[in-house]
């Protein structure tokens, strides 16, 4: 029989904790797939801070390290600095990079670090209870703002992917999202672009990838993939914004 399709070889065994209908297991899948076909899964060391992907560990078939709540650039960037042949990538949410790991991201890139972040933004803080985060819309109702974001109080959202970009060392930045097949194909390119960032060594990569949190959104996994289409994608607009290769 012809195998059309199988599991990465990137991935573990062990089934995803995530709730239903949340597309973080489709992101792991989309990067453990980029490790194989790029050959460096034995030379990978992957970062997961605190938030949803704290059990990462747990999925992804190469060697990983634990982080402090928005500390994952810094761990990374001293593993990369101890072994510079290694394919070092963080995993980070918007709680956690947006957040309390601002200041980290933001240097990360400032110092043209040669790692790779994959970075989901779902608009919410998912494993501890549907806070506010960063990255709330604007009117958008969570466990800390049950009458939805207010602008005067707290700001507009923070576009990270935009920020980013204004800083030299980012050499590759692109916002993607995994809402239709398409999309999904496209930040699988994407991603695979990113860790070809660090392996030419060319500086600091980061992918966005608009996700979605039925759970804490208080939608079916199928709403809330039309909630991330009607709202995230107008305010988060895909596409590059960065790459290290001239005239791109």
């Amino acid at each position: 029989m012809t195998i059309v399709y199988e599991k990465s070889k990137g991935l573990t065994d062990v089934p995803f904790h995530y709730c239903p209908g949340c597309t973080h297991g489709v992101i792991h899948k989309l990067v453990a797939e980029t490790l194989v076909e790029l050959g460096v899964l034995g030379e990978a060391i992957g970062v997961a801070p605190v938030g949803c992907s704290v059990l990462a560990y747990n999925y992804f078939n190469c060697d990983m390290q634990e982080a402090a709540h928005g500390r994952a650039p810094a761990v990374a960037t001293g593993i990369k600095r101890a072994l510079p042949d290694k394919v070092v990538f963080t995993y980070q949410g918007d709680g956690d990079l947006a957040s309390i790991g601002s200041a980290e991201i933001v240097h990360a890139a400032h110092r043209a670090e040669k790692i790779t972040t994959i970075f989901v933004n779902n608009a919410i803080y998912g494993m501890t209870g549907g806070q506010m985060a960063p990255t709330t819309l604007v009117g958008q109702k969570t466990t800390t703002s049950p009458l939805g974001r207010d602008e005067d109080l707290c700001g507009r959202p923070i576009r990270i992917a935009e920020m980013l970009a204004t800083i030299n060392g980012a050499k590759f930045v692109e916002r993607v999202s995994v809402d239709t097949p398409a999309n999904i194909r496209k930040a699988k390119k994407a991603i695979k672009r990113a860790f070809e960032c660090q392996i030419k060594g060319e500086g600091f990569a980061i992918v966005e990838v608009l996700s979605s949190c039925p759970t804490n959104w208080g939608l079916t996994p199928v709403k809330a993939l039309d909630w991330l289409r009607d709202n995230m994608i107008p305010y988060y607009p895909l596409g590059n914004f960065r790459d290290f290769e001239e005239g791109k």
